[in-house]
């Protein structure tokens, strides 16, 4: 288990699903996109500021966010690709029009 620590937050990038056209055809990629979506899997508890107060993480596991292109660190785990990102590099959470 990886348990992030402060403000890291532990996401498993979207898979890449295939581009089929209206005829039905598949629309090959010729470049590798970057994954921009994924789900949490951890969350850090949140940074302490020289206050001494905690920042609050708003994100729990299970969530489906929007994070930075180019932000975190890939990390393969028995098996499984995630990406260790700080929390301001996660720009919003795709959820229900009821959350």
């Amino acid at each position: 288990m990886i348990k992030p620590l402060e403000d890291k937050v532990l996401i498993k990038p979207q898979e890449e699903t295939e581009k089929v056209s209206a005829g039905g055809l598949i629309i090959a990629s010729t470049q590798k996109e970057t994954p921009t979506e994924g789900s949490v899997v951890a969350v850090g508890s949140g940074a302490t500021f020289a206050d001494g107060t905690k920042m609050t993480i708003d994100l729990k596991p299970g969530d489906k966010v929007i994070y930075s292109k180019y932000g975190g660190t890939e990390i393969d785990h028995e098996g499984v690709s995630y990406l260790l990102i700080p929390y301001r590099d996660i720009f919003a959470v795709i959820g229900n029009e009821d959350d």
